[in-house]
């Protein structure tokens, strides 16, 4: 059974949250100064990818009932925090999300941060290893990520399930990059025998024996090294920087690529961002 849409103060919230942001707090170039204060429609239209008609009959109080996916974009959008995006979920007439999938709400703290990278690759990573945005220099670098379901949207669930998933990576890091991802997903998973990352590592001890391998040396603390090597399939051998920031609220981590300035592997960067996405056909 539905619960009630309040449409009024749905249009309210959205149009105060709009009228709150500033075209620099979600890394839009400024414009000459307007008279109305926050953000334009169709900035938001664009933000959240939906129409700008979308956007204005929502205002109005007289748009359709918007799903939870509809509602997740805009919390993202409109770079909510827990709170509003739960506020907006239930104007919305939906229950808040459990807070697995509330873990999937980017807050607006990295979004910031993401959204001042430009030309770096860079990309949230939730608990149990779930791409949840990707800036397009990191698609060029990694592939597309945020596009799967289930089980699969865990990195390391892929990393064990699929050999396409390796190919990326230097072979001789395989081993590594591999305990790496099991002592991660150990420290997520010590959230709650419930928890995504729990349910990931039950799956993964029945398919994989390597997997199962690793997990019973208990290694726990493991990093990733300073430098990530990567095999790029039009730009060849790249060997990167990752610098990891943590989100604590969230259990979300931002992580940045660069290159040692004046090198082979930051011209190859360059050459990433000037090319994008479109030229790398993913898979």
């Amino acid at each position: 059974m539905g619960m009630h849409v309040d449409r009024s103060a749905l249009g309210d919230f959205l149009r105060a949250r709009r009228e709150a942001l500033s075209p620099e707090d979600v890394g839009l170039v400024a414009r000459p100064r307007r008279r109305t204060p926050g953000l334009r429609r169709e900035d938001v239209a664009e933000l959240c990818a939906m129409s700008v008609d979308y956007v204005a009959r929502l205002e109005r109080g007289d748009g359709p009932r918007p799903s939870p996916q509809m509602a997740a974009a805009l919390a993202r959008g409109l770079r909510l925090t827990l709170e509003e995006r739960d506020h907006l979920f239930l104007l919305c007439g939906h229950r808040p999300a459990a807070r697995e999938l509330r873990g999937e709400h980017v807050g607006p703290g990295l979004l910031r941060v993401l959204d001042r990278l430009g030309d770096t690759p860079a990309q949230v990573i939730g608990a149990a290893g779930e791409t949840l945005l990707q800036t397009p220099a990191a698609v060029a670098l990694l592939g597309e990520q945020t596009q799967y379901d289930g089980l699969a949207r865990s990195a390391p669930y892929r990393w064990f399930t699929d050999p396409a998933e390796r190919a990326r990576y230097l072979p001789d890091d395989h081993e590594h990059n591999g305990r790496v991802q099991v002592s991660q997903l150990r420290a997520a998973a010590l959230v709650g025998a419930r928890s995504r990352a729990a349910h990931v590592v039950a799956e993964l001890r029945q398919r994989s024996p390597e997997f199962a391998g690793y997990w019973d040396r208990h290694e726990v603390g493991l990093r990733w090294s300073d430098a990530k090597r990567f095999l790029h399939p039009q730009l060849g051998r790249l060997q990167l920087h990752c610098q990891t920031l943590l989100d604590p609220d969230q259990s979300q981590s931002l992580l940045v690529f660069t290159a040692t300035p004046g090198t082979e592997d930051a011209e190859k960067l360059a050459l990433l961002a000037v090319l994008g996405t479109d030229s790398f056909p993913v898979g």
